[in-house]
């Protein structure tokens, strides 16, 4: 999600978006904590201790983190589980060859990172934020990048924007065929709406071609068992592209058999959020909070199961996991409501869901806490469970993982991500990413100092 800049405005974080007139159900006196161990990502690679859904495990056990560092550039982290480390492996200015800076540069690497049959890494490059004083303007910035990452040969093959002034949302290849499906997005705010082209990249030849202007922000694609790519579209329908007949079919979609509610937040053509904003560019400034309307649909997440034939999708502010079978025939995919992700919860943020390598489905969501902000739990769902599973809380089991003050004993900047509930240190913001390893493990991306929390597989049984 992007921050928003208005006057007297410099920070915005994505974890204050702020539902009115929410209650917390957890009791934290008496809850049981999961323990999670805390890898902070390269802060040089993060200025501002953010980041996005950039998060997969590679065929070699690592996992590929995206970072954000707004105005200056973006870099793709490997982490290696086994010898607890992350190291730099991709400079996106480097190997585009062009080091621009403010909003020209390529701030984020903001795409939910995806892996071909070749072990390569798939992910692409997107905008940061203008910062009107300097004079900057939304055209400054030429457009994002894909780009495939070998981690056999450490070489990276970095492809032509494919389309000027818009970032790369999602990017999923088809290997088998020589492609990948593209997801740009605009982020043309306060504007008429987003512009989100759902296009084909010629792996070889590095040429594009446009299938469709989505406008749906923040659209993921999923190819199916068939090959089929779907992306979603503004107004709550889905487009689906079949690469064996070269047709585009425009899908209606029901949950339980009956049209999706604007409740549900899968067919909306507007959405409101509520932000916080600081009032001054020090940090621990006050916050304001305000509403924001974009006519660009609600963020919805989505994931596909291994054996591609189950889609399964959670909007951002809906406390509800829902699955669609893609072997179904017609022009409508018949969706069906799983269950609330935290029982009873008032007011959730759940921005970052995944299906594992053995086809549970994996959501770190968050509840609005009165004691916390934004209390972070780990949910689950396997195929044939009565309803997802909400695991606990999370709770940072080695606190000491980073330094959150100076040598003066000073707060560092962007460093207020956690907060301690008497013996606990706990996030408090929303996540945006999650990913389960091969192992069984399972890994969150917190915010500020962007973070890596690994759940262990044995905590999770």
């Amino acid at each position: 999600m992007p921050r928003l800049r208005f006057r007297y405005v410099v920070v915005i974080l994505a974890g204050f978006s702020i539902p009115d007139n929410a209650t917390a159900q957890t009791d934290l006196a008496t809850v049981k904590w999961l323990p999670a161990k805390a890898y902070v990502v390269p802060k040089e690679t993060c200025t501002e201790g953010e980041g996005y859904f950039s998060i997969i495990e590679g065929l070699n056990g690592r996992l590929y983190i995206g970072t954000h560092a707004n105005g200056v550039n973006s870099w793709l982290v490997e982490f290696d589980p086994l010898a607890e480390k992350m190291k730099i492996v991709v400079d996106c200015h480097k190997v585009i060859g062009k080091d621009l800076r403010g909003f020209a540069s390529q701030a984020k690497i903001h795409t939910r990172n995806n892996v071909g049959a070749s072990g390569k890494i798939y992910f692409g490059t997107k905008q940061g934020y203008p910062d009107p004083k300097k004079g900057e303007k939304r055209e400054d910035y030429p457009g994002g990048y894909p780009m495939v990452y070998d981690p056999a040969t450490g070489e990276t093959k970095v492809y032509p924007i494919p389309v000027p002034h818009e970032g790369i949302n999602s990017i999923t290849p088809d290997e088998s065929r020589g492609i990948a499906y593209v997801s740009t997005c605009s982020d043309g705010r306060p504007g008429p709406g987003e512009n989100a082209h759902f296009l084909i990249l010629d792996l070889k030849t590095g040429t594009y071609r446009n299938l469709i202007d989505t406008r749906h922000v923040y659209g993921f694609i999923v190819v199916d068992y068939l090959g089929r790519a779907y992306h979603p579209l503004l107004g709550g329908d889905i487009v689906r592209y079949d690469p064996s007949t070269d047709r585009l079919e425009r899908l209606k979609q029901t949950i339980d058999g009956l049209p999706p509610t604007r409740e549900s937040n899968l067919a909306n053509a507007e959405v409101k959020v509520a932000v916080r904003r600081r009032t001054s560019p020090e940090p621990g400034s006050p916050l304001y909070e305000s509403v924001v309307s974009y006519p660009t649909g609600h963020p919805i997440n989505w994931d596909i199961s291994p054996d591609r034939k189950t889609l399964y999708a959670v909007p951002m502010s809906t406390n509800q996991l829902y699955a669609y079978d893609l072997t179904q025939k017609g022009d409508t995919l018949a969706g069906r409501s799983l269950g609330a992700l935290i029982p009873g919860a008032k007011a959730t943020d759940c921005r970052a869901m995944c299906v594992g390598p053995g086809g549970t489905v994996w959501a770190a969501i968050t509840e609005v806490h009165p004691k916390v902000g934004h209390l972070l739990h780990l949910v689950s769902y396997r195929p044939g469970d009565p309803a997802p599973r909400d695991h606990g809380p999370v709770a940072v089991r080695n606190p000491d993982f980073t330094e959150f003050v100076d040598a003066q004993g000073k707060p560092l900047p962007f460093h207020g991500g956690f907060v301690r509930i008497g013996e606990v240190l706990t996030s408090r913001y929303v996540v945006l990413g999650v990913c389960q390893a091969r192992s069984g493990d399972v890994y969150i991306m917190a915010l500020h100092p962007y973070t890596a929390l690994r759940v262990s597989a044995k905590d999770l049984k």
